[in-house]
């Protein structure tokens, strides 16, 4: 299976959530996606933080979005399951980017380790995400 291309990842992400937030795909491969976000009045919370829905959102993209490139999109269909983060930082940087990588890539499950750090490089939140990879017609693929 031919995988997806960053183009065609951020025209997909067009007129969502992903793109209101100003998330780009910067990489995509097999076991690893990689995107930035800015850190902006889309992003921050109103105290002038970074929001942490903001971070969580940028991490489950680059997590589905991983599951997704594995995928027939034509078959399949990827759920989130589950989401966790630890925010451990902030920052006071213009942008913030992610690091998704691959830890178990099942028949109904993909699980996502997804790092986020900020301009500077200094870690901003540790991620995990769960997805369910569904059949079309509604049916699970078995374990």
């Amino acid at each position: 299976m031919d995988l997806i291309s960053v183009e065609t990842i951020n025209e997909l992400c067009r007129n969502s959530l992903i793109d209101h937030l100003g998330i780009v795909i910067t990489e995509i491969s097999e076991y690893t996606v990689r995107a930035t976000m800015p850190v902006d009045h889309r992003t921050k919370q109103p105290l002038g933080l970074l929001h942490g829905g903001a971070v969580m959102a940028l991490a489950e993209t680059v997590g589905s979005l991983g599951s997704y490139n594995l995928v027939n999109p034509l078959k399949f269909d990827v759920v989130g399951m589950e989401i966790n983060g630890n925010h451990i930082g902030n920052t006071k940087s213009s942008h913030v980017y992610a690091v998704a990588r691959l830890i178990h890539r099942g028949r109904i499950t993909h699980v996502w380790s997804v790092d986020i750090f900020d301009g500077e490089d200094t870690p901003i939140s540790i991620c995990r995400i769960t997805n369910m990879v569904l059949e079309k017609n509604g049916k699970q693929t078995g374990n």
